[in-house]
């Protein structure tokens, strides 16, 4: 039975919620914002995250990489290979997914027996450097584009350091 009246109601309750609503959202802009043009409205209120801090502090970490094997900790680096672990063997000749990791530092590029590298990798260097590794560990598929590896890189400095000096302790 919907008369006249029950009509009215219905369209009534609905312009008069969208009035509650449209009122609290100006008012939650007014306390939190200030300023009369929306374009430059500044926030009145900042939630301090420290991500701007922590950008600055990363891009103030340098390495060198003369003595990155002497000042960097091995033991850290064996916890950090456990990303590694699933597709990576220290054994030498021991291939999964990827190729073994035994001997890696100083090694030439693609030269691990029995595994088929995707190519991108020799493109981009010859050696596993310190640096080569590094760099490649820090993000594989932007250093070695078309790489294979689907690991999507170690963002702490202090991580790949650690890593390579513990994957330089396996080698001849």
């Amino acid at each position: 039975m919907l008369d006249t009246m029950t009509f009215t109601k219905i369209v009534g309750s609905f312009c008069g919620a969208l009035l509650i609503f449209l009122l609290g959202k100006w008012a939650a802009e007014t306390l939190y914002h200030v300023g009369g043009d929306h374009g430059e409205a500044v926030a009145v209120y900042v939630i301090e995250t420290g991500e701007e801090e922590a950008a600055a502090e990363e891009e103030v970490v340098a390495v060198n990489f003369d003595t990155l094997l002497e000042t960097a900790d091995a033991a850290a680096g064996e916890r950090v290979f456990g990303k590694c672990r699933a597709c990576h063997k220290l054994e030498a000749g021991a291939n999964a997914a990827g190729p073994y990791l035994y001997n890696v530092v100083g090694r030439d590029v693609g030269a691990a027996e029995g595994f088929n590298y995707s190519g991108a990798l020799s493109e981009v260097a010859d050696v596993w450097t310190p640096e080569n590794l590094y760099y490649f560990l820090e993000n594989p598929r932007g250093w070695a584009p078309g790489t294979s590896m689907g690991f999507a890189g170690l963002n702490k400095s202090d991580e790949r350091q650690n890593l390579i000096a513990y994957l330089a302790t396996f080698s001849e």
